[in-house]
């Protein structure tokens, strides 16, 4: 059985990414750190469609959680290994920088940023050893142009985006691929109370995203066929900002 572990998998982006990797094959590990509910209904959805999967909850930006969940399920699983990592979770405090919170950078550096540190790490030395594996970082086209109010959020994605980089030529003799996907504007929890119809308007495609299809590039980069892909940042939004 191969694994793989798609943090903040329970909605949205993360729910589809669960779900196509359940489809080639891999037994899914659905991070989650509160909406139980939502996680279940992704389980539920994944053994539904002929996939398999488990729920493993941590909140990613806790270093103490997310060794603690990671080596737990290590020492119940010592043959196997999770071969492809998909960081994905993450949350917006949108504000202007006049009036950002502390709390607001710390809490979005923390989950986007810091998180990648965490459970990265936590997963890379089974992978060095094996000689194998697939790393996606979701980023956003924030990390690549930069929003206004997002300044936190930029700068967390812009940060990953960096490290993914860095991280793939580190790894890449061991046959470990490190790549990132930007998306635009996806109707997902994230975009929720956006005007979907106004800020369609300055994007070439004429509307928004679907996880589907940022899930379909994730999947292609997870996969052996993408083995000479590495260090990459994709962007998925429409041609809004190439």
């Amino acid at each position: 059985m191969r694994y793989a572990l798609v943090t903040g998998g329970s909605r949205g982006i993360g729910r589809a990414i669960s779900l196509k990797l359940g489809e080639m094959g891999y037994h899914v590990l659905v991070n989650y750190v509160s909406n139980e509910a939502a996680a279940l209904q992704t389980l539920s959805l994944l053994e539904a469609a002929g996939g398999s999967g488990e729920l493993l909850r941590f909140d990613v930006g806790d270093k103490e959680a997310v060794a603690s969940a990671i080596s737990s399920w290590q020492q119940a699983h010592p043959d196997a290994y999770i071969e492809v990592l998909v960081n994905n979770a993450g949350i917006r405090r949108d504000n202007l920088m006049i009036w950002l919170e502390e709390s607001e950078w710390d809490t979005v550096l923390r989950t986007n940023l810091d998180s990648f540190y965490h459970v990265t790490r936590a997963v890379l030395q089974p992978m060095v050893l094996k000689k194998y594996g697939r790393i996606v970082n979701v980023a956003s086209l924030s990390g690549l142009k930069g929003l206004p109010g997002q300044v936190n959020y930029s700068a967390a994605k812009g940060g990953l985006i960096a490290a993914t980089k860095a991280l793939a030529q580190e790894v890449a003799r061991k046959n470990i691929t490190v790549n990132a996907v930007a998306p635009g504007f996806i109707s997902s929890d994230m975009t929720d109370g956006l005007d979907e119809k106004a800020l369609s308007k300055d994007i070439p495609a004429a509307r928004f995203g679907r996880p589907e299809e940022v899930a379909a590039v994730v999947g292609f980069l997870a996969s052996k066929e993408a083995s000479y892909v590495t260090g990459e940042c994709i962007s998925i939004n429409g041609g809004l900002y190439c």
